[in-house]
């Protein structure tokens, strides 16, 4: 079978599994109580069973693992396959993590203990940045304990990152997928089968979980889907973007995850700046300054997945893939549509 067939085929296995197991989780979160209550900082109305995670989970290894028996992953070199397991295995462990704070409701501080942990085995496994671009100097190498430190909070920091713009119905679960999609796509271009692979799964659970959770949501995908796709994501970034080893390739990753990035950057510096903890939650992501700019749901989450659409295809394009400046100018088109319909909705709204 050709290579992107194998891609196409994860992808809709990821896909259907998660269309399918999602009604049954929530059948089983309803009955065991496992719901998020409104209230708070929570905009939605009704309890929410918040177990999405196990669907989107479960689509995903079952789709790598059926693609692992037809021999979509091919024979890979013991670095790489350590790498594949890497992202894996975390993503597991990033998963259980999750699944329990939704079960059990842990300390901020246990999370963050556990999950630098588990980065910091995944660094071992070899899911590690070796280089990074710095202005004036180009690529520059690391020092083991500058890799892993950049590393560890690389892959902690998004799994937050994509906890914490799951503030929205359908939020997470589309920038996820859309990164992925791109991801996916971009390690195709740069030879990295293996790691395309991930990112067509995720792509597949990330999208399928959305027949479900799109406004207005009927689950929640809960910490669980969100640490286990935001570490995914970054862990692919690692192992299929970054080892290009060119000044372009090592950007691409944060290019792509742009939005959740700058999203979690600026909230944390305000928290610092006024004192407050960074773990403290709040309404100051994107997400809530435009829902009290009086923009409905559905506009602001079309809107950052536009965002994430336009970074994804500067991604595309200064990788030098064929059309990728042609998709870049679509996307910009398209965010300048949808950003012109935020402006005018918002104008409308009657000032405070």
């Amino acid at each position: 079978m050709p290579h992107h067939l194998y891609h196409l085929t994860v992808f809709l296995i990821a896909l259907v599994v998660v269309i399918y197991t999602t009604p049954m989780v929530k059948k089983f979160g309803l009955k065991a109580g496992l719901v998020d209550q409104p209230g708070g900082r929570k905009i939605h109305k009704r309890p929410m069973v918040r177990l999405g995670g196990v669907s989107i989970f479960a689509g995903t290894l079952v789709a790598l693992l059926l693609i692992w028996r037809m021999g979509g992953f091919g024979t890979l070199p013991p670095s790489k396959e350590y790498e594949v397991w890497g992202v894996t295995i975390g993503g597991l462990a990033f998963f259980l993590i999750g699944l329990a704070d939704d079960l059990f409701t842990l300390p901020a501080l246990s999370r963050l203990v556990m999950q630098l942990v588990v980065a910091g085995m995944a660094w071992q496994a070899g899911v590690q940045i070796h280089f990074l671009t710095i202005p004036f100097m180009g690529l520059v190498q690391l020092q083991d304990w500058i890799s892993l430190l950049l590393t560890v909070v690389w892959l902690v920091g998004m799994a937050n990152a994509i906890n914490m713009i799951d503030g929205l119905d359908g939020l997470a679960a589309g920038v996820s997928g859309i990164a992925a999609v791109v991801m996916m796509i971009v390690c195709l271009f740069m030879n990295q089968p293996a790691a395309a692979l991930i990112a067509a799964a995720l792509a597949g659970a990330s999208l399928g979980f959305l027949r479900y959770n799109f406004n207005p949501a009927q689950i929640f995908m809960g910490d669980g889907g969100a640490y286990f796709m935001g570490f995914t994501l970054a862990g692919i970034g690692v192992i299929g973007l970054v080892k290009g080893v060119t000044t372009v390739a090592v950007l691409l990753p944060y290019l792509i995850l742009a939005v959740p990035i700058l999203d979690i950057s600026s909230v944390i510096v305000d928290r610092l700046r006024r004192g407050k903890s960074p773990f403290a939650a709040d309404k100051r992501h994107l997400h809530h300054r435009l829902l009290q700019a009086g923009l409905p749901q559905r506009l602001i989450v079309l809107f950052i997945y536009s965002l994430t659409l336009w970074v994804g295809s500067l991604a595309m394009a200064i990788s030098n893939m064929p059309s990728g400046w042609g998709y870049a100018i679509a996307a910009t088109i398209l965010l300048g549509i949808i950003s012109w319909q935020v402006w005018k909705t918002a104008r409308r709204q009657p000032q405070v």
